[in-house]
Formats: C-alpha cells, sequence, structure tokens
C-alpha cells in the first residue's frame, strides 16, 4: 500500500509540473500572438481590447487544461513520449478549436467587444507546438543525458532487422536507465533501406556484410529483430553472427509475441534449435484433444525423457485420469509434483514398477482399465546395449510382450509403441529389439480386435537423457575436449515437445497395425551441431575448445536411412506423419522364436545375437 501511495504521489507531483508548464505555455503563446498582431508593441493594443483578451487567455487556459486530462496527457510516460502522444494532442485541440471560437464570440457579446480572431488563432497555433514541445523535450533531454552518463566500456550493440520490432529495441537502449548498451549499426536484407536511419542509427547493409561492419563498428551484441522472419533466414542469419564472436541474442518469433510489443526482456540468448533451419513442426490440437479428453490414459516409462513430455501433454488435454508406470522413482516423482501442481483436478495415478513384471502389469491394468496405453519404456542406449544385450532384449521385447497382452487381456482400445529410426535395417542390438517391438505389436493387431496395436517411429530428440547434446554441454563446460565419433556422421533431429505432439496426432488416426512414421526433415551433421553448441557457448572451436574424433562406437550407424524410402509409405492428414508398409509374419514361428529368444537371453549372449539375426532379417551387425 505505502508503494502504491509513493507512486501516485509521484505521478501526481509530475503531472503538476506539467500542467504548470502547460498554463505557462498557453498564457506566453496567446501573449506572443497578440504582440504580433498588433506590430511588436502591446502600447498599440487598443485598451477596451486588453481586459476582453485576458479573460479569454484565463478561460482557454482552463478549457485547454480540462481537454489535455480528458485526452490522457498527463498519464503519458514522459521518456516514450512520441507519436502517441502526438495524436492525443492532435485530438485535444481539434476539440479546443471550436471551443475558442465559442468562447470569443460569448465574449465579443458579453464584453461589447471585438477580440481578434487572427490573434486567437495564432495564440491556438503556438499553444499547440509548445504543448507538443514540452511532452517530447523531457524524452530528447533524458536521452542525451543518457548517452553522455555512458561509460567508455559500454556494450557495442548491432540490430539486426529494420522493422518495428528494431525500433523497438532502439528505443529501449536509449531509454531504459538500466542499461549500457549502445546501437550503433542496424543491418536489414531490404536495399531501399539501406543507408538510410532509423531512430538515429543508420542502416550500414544486409546481411552479407555482417561481419565487415561488426569489425568496423567494434560490436560487442548483435541483437536478431527478425520475429516475422521465416526460420530458413533466421537460421541463416544467426550462423553468420554466431562466426563473429559476439554475443548474439535473439526475439522470439511473431507468433510469441501475441501483444505486438517487443522489449529487451523478451530477448534471448540463441538455442540449437533456432540453428536447425526448419519450421516448427505443427499438429492438430483439436484431434489430440479429442483423443484423449475424458479418457484413462497410462503411460510406461513415464519419467524418461519422451515419457515425461507424454505425461504433460496428455494432462494438458483434460483426460479423466492419468496413470503413470516407471521402475525409477526419482524422475517420475518429479513428474509427478509437477503434474499436480499445475493441473490439481485431474485425477492422477503414480506407479512404481518394472515391465518385465507381467503380474504386476495385469493387476495395474485390469483394476484402473485404461482406454488408451503408450509404452515408452526402454533401454535405448545404443553402445550399452552392446555389452548387455541379454537386458536389452528382456526389457525390450519381453517388457513390451508384456504390456501387449497385459492390454489386450484388460480391453485396452488403443495401446501404442514408441519406436525408433534405428529399428530400420538395424545394426545393433537396440535397434533390433525396437523392430522386434513392432513385429510384436503387428502380431498382437491381428489376433487380438479388441485393441488397435501401432507403433511410433522417429529418430533423434535434442536434448533427451543419453543424446548428444547434454553431452557436448558437459564438455564444454569442463573445457573439452567434445568428442565426436566421425565428422561425417549425420542425425535427425526433432525436440521433444514436436515429438510427442505427433505421436499424440498419430494415435487419433490409429486403425490398428500401423507403423506410423515421423519426418524429421534435413539431417543435421553431429560435427556441426558440436561446433554450433560451441560458438553458442562463447568459445571458437579447435582454439578454445578442441574437437576430438573417436570413431564410431559399437553398433553405431554412419548414416542413417531416410525414413520416407520405405516401401508403400503412405500420407496422413498431417504431412509430418507416414504410414510403413506392414511386417509379413509367420505367427506360429515367430511366437516360437520368441520363446527361444526368452531362454537365450537368460543363458548365452552368443546365442542372443544369433536368434536375433535369424528373427530380423535386416539385422546386420557387421554394417557398423
Amino acid at each position: 500500500m505505502s508503494t502504491l501511495f509513493t507512486r501516485d504521489k509521484s505521478w501526481a507531483i509530475r503531472a503538476g509540473v506539467v500542467a504548470f508548464l502547460d498554463i505557462l505555455s498557453i498564457v506566453f503563446s496567446h501573449l506572443i500572438a497578440v504582440w504580433i498582431r498588433f506590430d511588436l508593441s502591446f502600447s498599440k493594443i487598443p485598451s477596451d481590447l486588453i481586459t476582453p483578451h485576458m479573460w479569454l487567455i484565463v478561460f482557454v487556459v482552463i478549457e485547454s487544461l480540462i481537454l489535455y486530462a480528458a485526452f490522457g496527457l498527463y498519464s503519458s510516460v514522459w521518456r516514450y513520449a512520441g507519436i502517441d502522444e502526438a495524436a492525443d494532442a492532435v485530438k485535444a485541440y481539434v476539440v479546443l478549436g471550436p471551443v475558442i471560437l465559442v468562447t470569443i464570440k460569448l465574449l465579443n457579446r458579453n464584453l461589447e467587444s471585438g477580440l481578434s480572431r487572427g490573434a486567437s488563432f495564432m495564440g491556438y497555433l503556438l499553444s499547440f507546438v509548445c504543448c507538443i514541445g514540452i511532452r517530447i523535450s523531457y524524452r530528447v533531454i533524458r536521452s542525451y543525458l543518457h548517452s553522455r552518463g555512458r561509460g567508455k566500456h559500454t556494450a557495442r550493440v548491432m540490430i539486426i532487422g529494420g522493422g518495428a520490432a528494431g525500433v523497438s529495441l532502439i528505443r529501449e537502449y536509449k531509454n531504459s536507465r538500466f542499461l549500457g548498451g549502445r546501437v550503433c549499426c542496424i543491418i536489414d536484407d531490404n536495399p531501399s533501406k539501406i543507408g538510410r536511419k532509423l531512430e538515429g542509427v543508420r542502416i550500414v547493409g544486409d546481411r552479407t556484410t555482417i561481419r565487415e561492419n561488426v569489425s568496423k563498428y567494434g560490436i560487442d551484441v548483435i541483437c536478431c529483430a527478425l520475429p516475422s522472419a521465416n526460420v530458413k533466414d533466421r537460421s541463416e542469419i544467426l550462423k553468420i553472427c554466431q562466426e563473429t564472436g559476439c554475443e548474439v541474442k535473439v526475439l522470439p518469433g511473431i507468433y510469441q509475441l501475441v501483444n505486438g510489443e517487443v522489449s529487451l526482456h523478451q530477448l534471448r540468448k540463441v538455442e540449437l534449435t533456432d540453428l536447425l533451419g526448419r519450421e516448427e513442426i505443427s499438429v492438430n490440437t483439436d484431434e489430440i484433444i479429442r483423443n484423449l479428453s475424458g479418457k484413462t490414459v497410462m503411460v510406461t516409462g513415464g519419467g524418461g525423457s519422451i515419457g515425461s513430455e507424454l505425461c504433460r501433454q496428455i494432462a494438458h488435454a483434460g483426460p479423466k485420469k492419468l496413470i503413470i508406470f516407471d521402475i525409477y522413482e526419482n524422475n517420475v516423482y518429479d513428474v509427478q509434483q509437477e503434474l499436480r501442481r499445475k493441473y490439481p483436478d485431474m485425477e492422477l495415478l503414480v506407479l512404481i514398477g518394472s515391465v518385465r513384471d507381467r503380474d504386476r502389469l495385469s493387476l495395474i491394468m485390469n483394476e484402473e482399465k485404461p482406454e488408451i496405453l503408450f509404452h515408452a519404456a526402454a533401454h535405448k542406449h545404443v553402445p550399452l546395449m552392446e555389452d548387455s544385450p541379454n537386458e536389452a532384449i528382456k526389457n525390450n521385447v519381453f517388457g513390451t510382450w508384456n504390456v501387449a497382452e497385459s492390454a489386450a487381456e484388460a480391453g485396452v482400445k488403443t495401446c501404442v509403441l514408441i519406436s525408433t529410426d534405428k529399428a530400420v535395417n538395424p545394426t545393433n542390438v537396440m535397434g533390433a529389439s525396437k523392430r522386434l517391438c513392432e513385429m510384436i505389436f503387428q502380431y498382437m493387431d491381428r489376433h487380438y480386435s479388441g485393441t488397435k496395436y501401432v507403433a511410433v517411429r522417429f529418430g533423434n530428440v535434442l536434448g533427451s537423457n543419453g543424446s548428444v547434446i547434454p553431452l557436448f554441454e558437459r564438455q564444454i563446460k569442463e573445457g573439452g575436449p567434445v568428442t565426436v565419433t566421425d565428422p561425417r556422421i549425420i542425425r535427425y533431429f526433432m525436440t521433444i515437445p514436436e515429438a510427442v505432439s505427433l505421436i499424440l496426432e498419430a494415435s487419433y488416426y490409429a486403425k490398428g497395425g500401423e507403423i506410423f512414421v515421423l519426418d524429421m526433415g534435413d539431417p543435421v551433421k553431429i560435427d556441426d551441431m558440436a561446433r554450433t553448441l560451441i560458438r553458442l557457448s562463447g568459445h571458437e572451436p579447435d582454439v578454445d575448445i578442441p574437437i576430438v574424433y573417436t570413431g564410431l562406437r559399437p553398433g553405431e550407424k554412419l548414416y542413417e536411412e531416410l525414413l520416407m524410402d520405405e516401401e508403400d509409405m503412405k500420407k496422413t492428414a498431417n504431412k509430418r506423419i507416414f504410414i510403413g508398409h506392414p511386417i509379413i509374419l509367420d505367427d506360429e514361428r515367430f511366437v516360437r522364436d520368441l520363446e527361444e529368444l526368452k531362454k537365450a537371453a537368460y543363458r548365452n549372449t552368443e546365442a542372443i545375437r544369433e536368434k536375433i539375426e535369424e528373427m530380423v532379417p535386416t539385422f546386420h551387425p557387421e554394417n557398423n
């Protein structure tokens, strides 16, 4: 309350000062007008006009102050005074003109005088100029003092983008007393703007001149103010900026600036996703909500990177009940606390257990009766599974078998397997185990008509557990070296929220037996990604942070197949989701092979690899 009172008192003082200056300017304007009207001499004013003019000035002062207040001229913030304040003043004076004319007419009638309309009109114009000047002068003086008060070590700023967002940032830098930056130049690709000035700052060139002008103007900070630019252009410009060694900040996309206002607090550091060079993947949220709202949904592996994001987006869709099942209590506890804070009214059940425990799964599903189940629990780390193939088979393959059978017994309507592109022509045990999981789901779909079994296959996700990004970030933080297996290795990347949104939408399209394939866009070289992360951290690759090539790890591919190359790929309503061709199986033999594989998983590691190669003809571990 005391803070509010202080603010109100401060505002009242400022408004009072402005009102006092307005009174002086109005009196001064009309006196000067009369002086000019009578040949620059007050002595030539007829005696019978002195009193009427004095009364006119009094009335004009009162009328002007009332209209100034009515049009908000005392509620503006001085340091941001500009076009809006000028527009308000114009509106006030449009109304004030007729009011003064009426006042002159009444005074002439009551005082039997002949007030000079010419002098009054001149005073009217002069007072308008003074009104605008008073409100702009504070900003000009403050900006001048602010620039004079900057130290010589002030950060020198380059702004990319000569549009409305760029102008707003320039004003912020000029007016904020908390900032030491000074905008020295602007970059814009529009040739008609080059050489012109915005807010007194010159547009010096297009994106091809960024490096040259960074050197010329001694730039320390680059602010990318291109909220409406397409992703490809933003990515290309940011890559150039990263190579300058300057600190680079970026405004979010225009869809995030919903109120149309831009300020420096919205600037953020450049992230790797800004440099991927592709549009953000969009989904039909109506379909997702329609599919999940009011239903009981279960997620296995709900504490993992993909599983936890599944839980977040499912919770947002408004399910009747969400069941999270995971073996690792620490991660799932964090997810539980987050969802309880955000969705206190949602019924949430978090259970600890392993997908290897068939009885535990059956008990939960028969009691809770989930209608939709997302199976995300799996071992996913390729090199670790090469060293422990029996665990990959026990957890991935037979954990999936347990989930699928329990879902059928409990009457689950839709069961969705989270698969991977490593299941395509696998060269490692993990990828082969996920291929077997896909085969299990298609087998189950043929034999249990009450449940729709589908799989969703996609590539790497940025920031997931075990991905290269957290590893690179740790290595950079420790001063290097950053380890890349091979300079030629490429991968397809998607953000975790993007991948999960597509998984949820694919579940809406499920009819049973499909393998949904997510289009991951263009591939990214891991070597380029490592170098970009080093630059984003403010270092120079191979100078500050060395990059070491360690060679491909066991089971690792150099190039991952394009998911779009599969035969009989069918389109869905979402252009980023496709349906792969079905897997042809001899079902009786497949079940026998699974029994033999299960025995091998508990006995002999080499027998596991032999059996996997027999069951997955596309498994070629020698192609590492």
